[in-house]
């Protein structure tokens, strides 16, 4: 009997430490199972303006926070040369000035996930007007990049020419999202919706257009200007509109062709926005040759006649010479109106102003909130400074840019005071940045962002304690103890029972 019960115990004792290990290594594998995030992604956007083309790098988490990316810029590349709009008679050379961005690009992103990163380019303004200018042309510049990225590694999903609308809404997108108005960190380190936060207003200042977007105080204003857009979940009603032309350098040349048309002679125009002292020699073409001047264009029009333009460094007259590009008149002393007849509903918050609008407070050595008076002193001092003054004033001296300055406070005053209607009272809750962190405020960001709700999350990752074929052999190792030792134990149960009856039996018939 002591021979039985010596198994009966061991093999009790294998199927309870079978039992136990089973649940025990179920339970470290459920509760001490590691979450890796499953890395970073990466996307490319070329923000191909009037002017120059650059490239943005952008990357965020690849599992995504209600559908759209948490995104940062971590690469910014200027690419050498004009706009892409300048390539029009000769599409082929544009793709080369790419070379010096891309090969940064390709160092910055791991050569593993190359042919899984989207390339996108949007062209703005100067490719609206080359495509209502030249369509083909248009068509043959665009043509051009395609074939330059489809040699490239990555996965280039298309050039495009966006609208002004677009433009306009991804901008007031960029400058919220980095500004922290549509997620923040709580916390518990997890992104939120920020609570009763209001969004900025986005001022926007290309070569060749302008754009303003904001939320209206009234949110029921639904003309064709007021767009929804749907960021992280939640809804917002934005108004955007986009003047063409109207960016920095086609509105220049348009007081240059205006200038032009009022002068008795072309040997020597008197610009009252360059300094004194300035001369120049521009063609004919380089200012009248765009589809914005062309209605200011003489009839007598030969596009390499060179045509010398003398600055006088008059503030009152050159005010009272940008002043003409605008067409006040059209709103009629409407109060939902901008300039040129265009409905707009009344400023109201914060403003961010970015591009142009920053680079030429930075000339004018304005930062910070500043008052409208303040601008105004120091715009009529700049203006009144001669060329050779002006080379000790400036940060950064560029002849191209400097000689320009004066013309472009006086355009940025009429367009948000005259144009848009800030005053003294709102003109302080205007602030002129370039960038928030380390990322640019412009519209590619907002665009990138976008596109993120398009680009599928991928799940985490789950990484166990111990392997799943260990995992697993141990389990079977395990189990299958413990059914053994259970059926030994039964095994030993019947065999006893056996026993007891056999001696039950020779108790009756063994006589006494």
């Amino acid at each position: 009997r002591m021979l039985t019960r010596t198994p009966s115990v061991v093999a009790q004792v294998f199927l309870f430490l079978s039992v136990v290990l089973v649940i025990a290594i179920a339970v470290i594998q459920i509760n001490h199972q590691q979450v890796l995030s499953p890395g970073l992604k990466y996307g490319i956007v070329l923000d191909a303006g009037s002017s120059r083309t650059t490239v943005y790098v952008y990357e965020w988490p690849a599992e995504k926070e209600n559908d759209t990316g948490v995104v940062s810029q971590t690469l910014k590349c200027n690419v050498k040369g004009p706009g892409i709009s300048s390539y029009e008679s000769n599409p082929g050379a544009l793709a080369k000035p790419f070379d010096d961005c891309l090969n940064k690009v390709k160092e910055r992103i791991p050569a593993h996930l190359h042919k899984n990163t989207s390339v996108y380019l949007g062209a703005t303004a100067g490719m609206r007007l080359l495509r209502l200018q030249n369509e083909t042309a248009a068509n043959e510049v665009l043509a051009s990049i395609q074939n330059y990225f489809r040699a490239q590694p990555f996965e280039f999903r298309g050039a495009q020419i966006l609208s002004g609308t677009e433009e306009g809404v991804y901008g007031w997108i960029t400058a919220n999202y980095l500004m922290g108005n549509f997620l923040e960190r709580n916390l518990w380190r997890t992104w939120v919706h920020p609570y009763r936060k209001q969004t900025v207003g986005a001022l926007d200042l290309g070569g060749a257009s302008t754009q303003i977007s904001f939320i209206p105080e009234d949110s029921q204003d639904n003309s064709n200007s007021t767009l929804q857009v749907k960021l992280y979940g939640y809804n917002y009603n934005v108004y955007t509109h986009s003047f063409q032309c109207y960016g920095r350098d086609e509105a220049e040349k348009r007081l240059l062709a205006l200038l032009l048309q009022n002068s008795n002679t072309s040997s020597y125009v008197d610009n009252p926005c360059y300094p004194q002292n300035y001369t120049t020699s521009l063609t004919m073409k380089s200012f009248s040759g765009s589809l914005c001047t062309r209605s200011l264009r003489p009839a007598s029009y030969y596009p390499n006649q060179l045509v010398n333009f003398r600055g006088t460094g008059d503030p009152g007259l050159c005010q009272e010479m940008v002043s003409l590009l605008f067409n006040f008149t059209a709103c009629r002393d409407r109060e939902d109106c901008s300039f040129n007849g265009i409905h707009q509903p009344k400023v109201t918050g914060s403003f961010v102003a970015f591009s142009g609008f920053y680079y030429t407070m930075n000339a004018l050595n304005l930062s910070g909130p500043f008052s409208l008076d303040d601008f105004n002193s120091s715009m009529w001092f700049f203006c009144s400074q001669s060329w050779a003054q002006l080379q000790f004033m400036l940060p950064k001296f560029e002849e191209i840019y400097a000689r320009s300055y004066c013309f472009s406070a006086n355009f940025i005053y009429y367009l948000l005071v005259h144009g848009y209607n800030f005053d003294a009272e709102t003109w302080p809750q205007i602030h002129f940045q370039k960038e928030v962190g380390n990322s640019s405020i412009a519209w590619s960001l907002g665009y990138m962002l976008s596109l993120t709700t398009m680009i599928p999350a991928e799940s985490k990752m789950i990484q166990l304690p111990l392997k799943p074929s260990l995992f697993a052999g141990l389990l079977v190792f395990l189990t299958a103890t413990a059914l053994l030792c259970l059926l030994f134990l039964v095994y030993l149960g019947i065999v006893s029972c056996n026993r007891k009856n056999i001696n039950c039996v020779e108790h009756v018939f063994i006589p006494e």
